[in-house]
């Protein structure tokens, strides 16, 4: 495994890919570390305990949230306007023609308009999350030119973010966003570590033998789900030109059983936090009704059973959700019968495309249900065993490994392209 990661650095153009991903994140780091003015660190960290969802929010800002830094609000506007963006796919064709249909010029004009719509949510988010942090004593009331310089440095932050994620992206050396969260986390880890043994007493030793167990549990469930694919054999048809054959050869067409990734649960994370936003910006007309919401929405989802029930539903949804945004199996069935190639036994064409749509969907339901399962079960565990650490840490470790799998797939693939043996 050594001498293979030494191969990959003496390549000269992935190893400076590599370079420029390690130099973006150590640009986000630093970002995450320069507070806004006014923090009241004690109120803050009562905050973040006491309240499961900002507990995500940190994780996923890279913790930017524990110290209020420029990029507190981390990812959310942008993964919020991709969710909006893809949701609007199924009520205006048009979209879903232009993210599907138009390949690579299509997906950029796409996500060109999730980025112009993450400026006004970003807007909207901070202003909300800072009425929020206020009416906690997380920060010292501001006067309005102050709230509205705030507003703008914390949106801009989260614009920022966006680009650097997309920077990352363009190296092809995992995707940009998922390595920005797994950066976030893994930095974390050392602050966990030592907070899990300056806590630690002989009562908990049950509970951290399970913790332990469940981080293996999940390690070799997410490989396992995440490696594994359904291969449809593929034949194509003998053709004639001039005086040469072609075509007569078999191949396969891999199908993923988690071809969404880790995205379902960002996604989920996200559309649970957005509620809480939304009451908050809902103080902008009326105190009083953000307050009664928000502290509607704080009861509703801190019950853990109606928590945990929203969060498997919603990774189970957005599981399938994303796999038919990103797989159109009737388009791949077109592509395939003006290649001259068809799946032995079914006519090709419309038939086709429904064989793979019922393959996808079978194989999808193992998928959504292990990744809504192992999402869920750190709660379980909390609310069997009462300890709040395990909630956060197996959905951060479900998140390590899969970006960290995807991440070492690409590189792979970058090494394939070269010739050059594979690192797993």
């Amino acid at each position: 495994m050594f001498n293979r990661i030494i191969q990959v650095f003496r390549i000269p153009e992935l190893r400076k890919k590599i370079l420029i991903v390690l130099g973006l994140l150590v640009v986000f780091r630093v970002l995450a570390s320069i507070p806004i003015p006014g923090v009241n660190i004690d109120r803050l960290s009562a905050l973040l305990e006491g309240n499961q969802l900002l507990g995500f929010l940190n994780i996923f800002s890279g913790g930017g949230l524990s110290n209020l830094s420029l990029i507190m609000l981390g990812l959310s506007p942008y993964i919020t306007s991709t969710i909006i963006m893809q949701l609007l796919t199924l009520i205006f064709p048009r979209l879903k023609e232009i993210y599907q249909q138009e390949g690579s010029i299509g997906r950029a004009k796409f996500n060109r308009i999730s980025r112009y719509l993450t400026v006004p949510l970003a807007m909207l988010q901070s202003y909300g999350f800072l009425n929020l942090l206020i009416n906690q004593g997380a920060i010292d009331p501001l006067p309005l030119f102050s709230v509205l310089q705030n507003v703008l440095i914390i949106s801009t932050g989260s614009v920022v973010l966006m680009w650097i994620g997309e920077l990352i992206s363009e190296q092809k050396i995992g995707n940009g966003i998922s390595l920005l969260i797994f950066s976030g986390i893994v930095a974390s880890l050392p602050s966990a570590v030592i907070n899990a043994f300056a806590t630690y007493t002989p009562q908990l030793l049950t509970t951290y033998i399970a913790f332990v167990l469940l981080a293996i549990v999940i390690i070799a469930g997410v490989v396992y789900v995440n490696q594994g694919e359904r291969k449809i054999p593929i034949s194509y048809s003998k053709r004639i030109k001039g005086n040469r054959m072609y075509g007569g050869s078999s191949s396969y067409l891999p199908l993923k059983v988690n071809q969404a990734g880790v995205i379902p649960i960002i996604f989920a994370v996200s559309l649970l936090l957005f509620p809480q936003f939304l009451a908050q910006m809902i103080a902008i007309f009326s105190q009083d009704l953000s307050l009664r919401l928000n502290g509607l929405v704080s009861a509703f989802l801190n019950n853990q059973y109606i928590y945990s029930l929203i969060y498997f539903v919603l990774v189970f949804v957005f599981t399938y959700f994303y796999t038919a945004i990103t797989f159109d199996p009737e388009e791949i069935a077109k592509n395939l019968q003006r290649s001259g190639g068809f799946i032995p036994g079914i006519r090709p064409g419309e038939q086709t495309g429904h064989f793979m749509k019922k393959i996808t969907n079978r194989i999808t339901l193992f998928g959504a249900i292990f990744l809504g399962v192992i999402a869920v079960l750190p709660n379980v565990m909390q609310i069997i065993t009462g300890v709040g650490i395990l909630t956060i840490g197996g959905t951060a470790l479900l998140i390590v490994v899969s970006v960290a799998l995807e991440t070492a797939n690409q590189i792979d693939s970058q090494l394939t392209l070269r010739e050059y043996e594979g690192i797993r």
